[in-house]
């Protein structure tokens, strides 16, 4: 067993141990809303948004881009679950504006282990070989964090699968300082009519 097993498996121990009353949350989130954002690890919803288990529903992938899926989700959390108000939120220093669809594509032609980046760009081992499918992927790379909010708020107010009457607010989380900082014209095209 590998060290972070270890690691995991204690601490779940240790929050069975205090879990409560806990396992009494309903299962649509307290407060109604849900959040889409990046997995980034710097980043902890629950603390800069204020939230405790069962309050809101956290959608994360890379980028907290409004993919497919991601607009899957944010419909289950309305239709089957009853959210009424949606936030995006991506931050700065995002690791998805430090490649692009060509680069991963090279990337995962080279070999499928993990790459290196310095200040030069991204370099990989070419060990082991690689796969040329990554070179069919729209990565939903990031070039401008706040152009990228704005275009997933539009994409996600534009689907047919989205009533009009949920607003879907934009903001960037600043990792320098923890701030969550809206973007008026996000929140604007996803504003509720």
């Amino acid at each position: 067993m590998s060290k972070i097993v270890e690691e995991v498996a204690a601490a779940n121990a240790d929050y069975v141990a205090n879990f409560g009353d806990r396992g009494d949350l309903p299962m649509p989130p307290g407060r109604q809303f849900a959040i889409l954002t990046c997995m980034d690890a710097r980043l902890d919803p629950a603390k800069y948004a204020g939230l405790s288990e069962g309050d809101a529903h956290v959608i994360r992938n890379a980028g907290g881009r409004a993919s497919d899926d991601a607009i899957r989700s944010l419909v289950i959390s309305y239709k089957l679950l009853g959210t009424k108000e949606w936030f995006v939120i991506h931050h700065t220093d995002c690791g998805m504006e430090t490649f692009n669809n060509e680069i991963m594509g090279d990337l995962l032609s080279g070999s499928l282990k993990t790459a290196s980046v310095d200040e030069s760009g991204w370099h990989d081992s070419n060990a082991g070989g690689g796969t040329t499918d990554g070179k069919f992927i729209e990565w939903l790379t990031i070039s401008d964090p706040g152009k990228s909010v704005l275009a997933d708020v539009q994409r996600i107010r534009n689907s047919s699968m989205v009533p009009s009457d949920i607003p879907i607010y934009g903001y960037i989380y600043d990792c320098k300082t923890g701030s969550l900082v809206e973007l008026p014209a996000a929140t604007q095209a996803g504003k509720a009519s």
